[in-house]
């Protein structure tokens, strides 16, 4: 790792003065076959001009403007394809909106709950794994048995209402899958 400091010194300098620190030389790659960029983070005190530091030490300073990828749209433009998701006439799931409506009733879910009943819609028919979706929905490898999983799984279930609530099945000693309606 290299790193950009001050030079020590016991009182400070009119000009300040930067001294490289590193494993490696300056231009030199990580495997030493070529040289690459490196990129420095220097803290320097707020009178000190970065630029015309840079300049007296024989570096030529790189400024560039950031700028977005691509503008960003108008907020009054629909909702892209892709940000809805609509299973059947039964269940309708919005993601830019987090609202899911079951029979044209809107559901209350948890942040959680929205986001593992739209993994498992988006996903019809798949077999999830408890672990896959700790892991995938919770963030985090398998931590316990797997029944934060059922748990959050009954209580969707239990939100779906009589109707819908086969729609997630249980598939024994592996996970879960939903099951869209026949249409």
């Amino acid at each position: 790792m290299t790193t950009a400091l001050p030079a020590p010194s016991a009182r400070r300098s009119p000009t300040p003065r930067l001294q490289l620190v590193g494993d490696r030389p300056p231009g030199t790659s990580v495997d030493g076959i070529g040289a690459g960029r490196v990129g420095y983070l220097v803290f320097l005190p707020a009178d000190v001009d970065p630029a015309a530091l840079m300049r007296s030490h024989g570096i030529r300073p790189e400024g560039r403007p950031l700028e977005p990828a691509s503008p960003p749209a108008p907020e009054s433009e629909p909702t892209p394809r892709h940000e809805r998701v609509h299973t059947d006439g039964a269940l309708r799931i919005d993601r830019a909106r987090r609202l899911v409506e079951v029979d044209g009733r809107e559901l209350d879910l948890t942040y959680l709950e929205f986001d593992l009943l739209t993994h498992l819609v988006t996903h019809p028919h798949t077999v999830h794994t408890r672990d896959a979706l700790l892991s995938g929905i919770w963030g985090y490898g398998r931590i316990g048995d797997g029944r934060t999983v059922d748990v959050h799984i009954a209580r969707l279930r239990g939100k779906l209402g009589p109707a819908h609530r086969d729609r997630i099945s249980t598939v024994r000693r592996v996970g879960y899958r939903y099951v869209p309606a026949q249409r």
